[in-house]
C-alpha cells in the first residue's frame, strides 16, 4: 500500500483515547520517571543524533538524527533552559508497544538562539519537522507529527469563538472548554486533496505557483469546501486551475500535514480534457508529461518535484512506476 510508504503517515504510537477521561492522568504522568516526553517550541522539534556503539563505523560520523524523547524532570529542565517564562502545554500523547507513556509539553517558539542549543551542550538542536521527518523511525515520526498539530491547534485556541471567554485544557490535552459558556471545541484537521490526474495517453498533469523556484512543478492540489464530497473537490480544484475536466476518481492513500493542521488526501483522476487554461492564480502554468518527458526533464534539471517527504512526491513516484530519476551533475 502506498499509505506505508509515505514518511508522515507511519506511526508504531497507539493513542489510548479511553484513558484521556482522567482528569488526573497527566499530573501523574509528569511524576513518573518512566514517561517519555516529546518537547516543542513552536513547530520546532527537539532532535539528537544516535550514538553509536564502541567500534561502530557509520556515514555521516554523528549518525542519524533522532528525536528527543525525555523523562519529565530532564523536559522541564530543558524548556526552562530555552523558553523560561512560558508555560507549556501538556496532553497525552498515548503509548508505544512497550507500554510506555508518551507526553507533550509545548510552550512557544523562543526568539533567539537560531535552534541551536544555548549554552549546554547536551541539550538538543530544535529543528523543522520538514527537515527531519524521512530519517526519523516509526514511533518518533507518529510522536513528533502528533505532537506538532496538536500544539499548533492549542496556540490558536486559546478563547471561545462562540463568546469570546477563555478556554482551558481539558481531556489530557484534547479538549478545551470556554470558562464563560462551557463550549467544548476539540482539534481540527482541514481536508485537502492532491492529486495525480492523467489523460487518455497516461500523461500526468502537473502546474506551478509564480512563487515557486524556477523549474518547480508539483500535482494539483486544494481544500474541500463546506457541503463538498472528496471526489467532487477533486474535480472542481483541477478544472479551476487548470480548465482540465475529470471524470473518474479514485482514492490512493492520506498524509497529515501538520503545517499546522491539514489532511492531504491522494487520488487518482482521469482527466474527459487535456485543452489547458491555467487560472493565473493558484496556477501559473500547467502541462502534460509522459514518463519519457519526466525522466529526461527529471535528469537534465530542467524539472525539480516536491521533496521526498511530500505525498506529492509518492504519487508521481507510483505513476512513474520505478525509482525517480534525479539531475545529472
Amino acid at each position: 500500500m502506498l499509505s506505508h510508504r509515505l514518511p508522515l503517515s507511519r506511526s508504531a504510537l497507539e493513542r489510548h483515547a479511553e484513558l484521556r477521561a482522567d482528569p488526573t492522568l497527566l499530573e501523574h504522568l509528569l511524576k513518573d520517571p518512566n514517561t517519555l516526553v516529546t518537547v516543542l517550541r513552536g513547530d520546532r522539534v527537539p532532535v539528537v543524533r544516535r550514538r553509536q556503539s564502541p567500534g561502530e563505523v557509520q556515514d555521516g560520523g554523528d549518525g542519524e538524527p533522532r528525536l528527543a524523547l525525555l523523562p519529565p524532570e530532564e523536559a522541564t529542565r530543558v524548556l526552562r533552559r530555552t523558553d523560561p517564562q512560558s508555560s507549556p502545554i501538556a496532553a497525552f500523547l498515548g503509548r508505544d508497544a512497550d507500554r510506555r507513556d508518551h507526553v507533550l509539553l509545548a510552550v512557544p517558539a523562543a526568539a533567539t538562539d537560531g535552534g541551536q542549543p544555548p549554552q549546554d551542550t547536551d541539550l538538543p538542536v530544535w529543528t523543522g519537522l520538514r527537515e527531519v521527518a524521512t530519517g526519523l523511525d516509526d514511533l518518533e515520526i507518529g510522536l513528533a507529527v502528533a505532537a506538532t498539530a496538536l500544539a499548533q491547534w492549542h496556540a490558536s485556541e486559546g478563547w471561545c469563538p462562540a463568546c469570546g471567554g477563555r478556554s482551558k485544557i481539558e481531556q489530557s490535552g484534547w479538549t478545551r472548554r470556554c470558562t464563560a459558556c462551557g463550549r467544548d471545541r476539540y482539534p481540527r484537521t482541514d481536508p485537502a486533496v492532491i492529486m495525480t490526474v492523467l489523460d487518455e495517453r497516461d500523461r500526468l498533469l502537473m502546474g506551478r505557483q509564480g512563487s515557486w523556484a524556477p523549474g518547480r512543478y508539483s500535482l494539483l492540489a486544494g481544500f474541500t469546501e463546506p457541503g463538498e464530497c472528496l471526489e467532487d473537490t477533486v474535480r472542481r480544484e483541477v478544472h479551476e486551475e487548470a480548465g482540465v475536466r475529470v471524470g473518474r476518481v479514485e482514492y490512493c492513500a492520506s498524509q497529515p500535514w501538520p503545517f499546522p493542521r491539514s489532511l492531504m488526501i491522494g487520488f487518482r483522476a482521469w482527466a474527459t480534457s487535456t485543452e489547458i487554461r491555467v487560472d493565473g492564480e493558484e496556477l501559473h502554468h500547467a502541462d502534460w508529461w509522459s514518463r519519457e518527458t519526466l525522466g529526461a526533464d527529471l535528469r537534465s534539471g530542467r524539472l525539480v518535484l516536491p521533496p521526498r517527504l511530500s505525498i506529492a512526491n509518492a504519487l508521481i513516484g507510483e505513476w512513474f512506476g520505478e525509482p525517480l530519476p534525479t539531475a545529472v551533475r
